[in-house]
């Protein structure tokens, strides 16, 4: 079944970008070449498993040296790391985040803890536009020091996947930075608690409320080239596809919404009428959806 294929891809795409097993010996992460490629997913740069460099981070740097980097010509990393996520938005919009992201999987995983289960209200789904404007442009390019450079802030003082990933871990393997704890880590690891506590309850919080990476790709859902289809005429608003997605979204109220990330889940699980499809460059593909066993009739 598709749900399968996913946490397998899911499980890989882990893997991959932690791909980097001689950080128990080297006690540092690594800075061999491919730390040049961003992964498509939120996977931080300083963790010591971490093979790839985090989209958001390279777009923090970019913004943070943009005063230095434009008096010496230099605007070919920026340019590069947008032009990676536009590239992928603009062909599949928001699938990483269900497909190849850890911090997403990671997740999901922890929303099966049994437990009384919540929503939130709409309107913080905007919060991530928020998060993606004021910490990854607006701070890091204006709020420099004196020589024009800027610091990552969503980095340094917002993202719980750097602190999970990076920051617990290379305490653990060099004890001599435990020296240099003070309020910005507590900061930090109340962050990730948090986070920690409301993925029990709530699906997806931090992809649905503040993820920018997320903001990013969810701008491309309408104009991919990989989009999502629904057709009314088939539609009994039975509600199966909201119960069953791991985002939150009611799909009979707008195909490719921001928050739709794909999974497939609606179509392959949910949706028994066939008013889900989905479509590449405007051409309809064949289903290729799991038939449900028919229940049986009662007997005479």
């Amino acid at each position: 079944m598709m749900w399968v294929l996913r946490r397998w891809i899911q499980t890989a795409a882990t893997f991959l970008s932690n791909a980097y097993l001689m950080f128990p010996a080297s006690r540092n992460i690594y800075q061999g070449r491919l730390k040049s490629v961003c992964t498509p997913g939120l996977n931080c740069y300083s963790c010591p498993a971490a093979t790839g460099a985090c989209p958001l981070g390279s777009l923090q740097n970019f913004y943070a040296t943009l005063r230095p980097g434009l008096e010496q010509g230099r605007l070919h990393v920026g340019l590069y790391v947008i032009g990676f996520l536009g590239i992928i938005g603009s062909l599949v919009g928001r699938m990483p985040c269900a497909w190849v992201c850890p911090f997403g999987f990671l997740q999901e995983i922890i929303y099966k803890i049994p437990s009384r289960k919540f929503e939130i209200p709409h309107v913080l789904i905007y919060g991530k536009y928020v998060f993606l404007g004021l910490f990854i442009v607006i701070l890091p390019a204006v709020v420099v020091d004196d020589f024009g450079y800027g610091v990552t802030w969503f980095c340094k003082y917002v993202c719980p996947a750097g602190t999970l990933e990076a920051g617990i871990p290379m305490l653990a393997l060099q004890p001599s930075l435990r020296e240099l704890i003070g309020p910005l880590f507590y900061n930090k690891m109340a962050v990730l608690l948090l986070f920690l506590i409301l993925m029990v309850f709530i699906k997806r919080p931090f992809c649905r409320v503040v993820c920018p990476l997320g903001a990013i790709y969810s701008l491309f859902n309408r104009v991919s080239v990989f989009r999502m289809v629904h057709h009314p005429d088939k539609c009994v608003l039975c509600e199966e596809c909201y119960r069953h997605c791991p985002m939150g979204v009611r799909f009979y109220e707008g195909a490719n919404q921001v928050d739709c990330i794909r999974c497939l889940k609606c179509y392959q699980e949910s949706c028994k009428f066939g008013a889900i499809s989905y479509e590449v460059a405007g051409i309809r593909l064949p289903s290729i959806r799991t038939k449900r066993p028919e229940k049986e009739a009662p007997a005479d």
